[in-house]
């Protein structure tokens, strides 16, 4: 029996592949045994060894209720399986919620729900907002991808650290994510200065191929930029 086509506007969440296959062997099952107890006991026939191996390689992603059963199978939560969540319908599978019960909290009928959880962005109003961000326990990280706010946090955080003068940035930080100004204006300094630092480091090194690795230390510190501001932030507050 062939496998069903996942609808094309439900997308499998992001599978975290490696973690699949480590529970497994945790298990000590094989995909036989997965694949067999998906059919016995999640209704899915067309479940094979082969669909497993698929899905631990990279090959093919579970749709969602593919998820839920492997997450039964493998005495796991849904949410050991995929990436970290970023829309959310993602965040809720994660947490193994059905969608009645997100709505349900929010105060809403089903559909209208639905209909929030089809964008790729989150664009309740400020009372819903801080209703799911209690009811799913999100994180002020969690928040500001799940809105969309983080491609406009990242570029804020490179112009700061890319410059002496980082005030302006401070006030835009500030404006877009609720954090004390004096905490936001400490965790740019530490940025600036860490990634200062290490285009200082590089250039001490006396070899033709400093250049190119200055580069690609700062691109690198660069891309994790978002990354790199929760963590001091965090730390800047413990």
């Amino acid at each position: 029996m062939r496998r069903p086509p996942a609808l094309p506007n439900q997308p499998g969440p992001p599978f975290n592949a490696p973690a699949a296959r480590r529970l497994r062997a945790a298990l000590c099952m094989g995909p036989e045994h997965v694949a067999y107890d998906l059919q016995a006991s999640y209704g899915m026939p067309y479940a094979t060894p082969n669909l497993v191996l698929a899905w631990e390689g990279g090959e093919l992603v579970p749709t969602s209720p593919e998820l839920t059963a492997l997450a039964g199978v493998l005495w796991c939560t849904p949410g050991e399986l995929i990436g970290r969540p970023r829309t959310l319908r993602e965040h809720r599978i994660a947490r193994g919620l059905a969608p009645e019960d997100v709505a349900a909290a929010l105060g809403l009928g089903l559909l209208p729900y639905l209909k929030l959880e089809e964008d790729e962005e989150w664009r309740g109003t400020d009372r819903l907002t801080a209703a799911l961000a209690g009811f799913l326990h999100l994180s002020l990280p969690d928040v500001i991808t799940l809105t969309g706010k983080e491609e406009e946090l990242a570029e804020l955080l490179r112009g700061a650290v890319t410059t002496t003068r980082r005030q302006p940035y401070v006030r835009q930080v500030s404006k877009l994510i609720p954090l004390d100004k004096r905490l936001i204006e400490h965790t740019l300094d530490e940025l600036h200065d860490s990634y200062q630092a290490q285009l200082a480091t590089t250039l001490s090194w006396n070899d033709f191929t400093a250049t190119n690795r200055i580069q690609k230390l700062g691109e690198d510190f660069l891309a994790g930029i978002v990354t790199h501001f929760w963590n001091a932030a965090k730390g800047g507050t413990s």
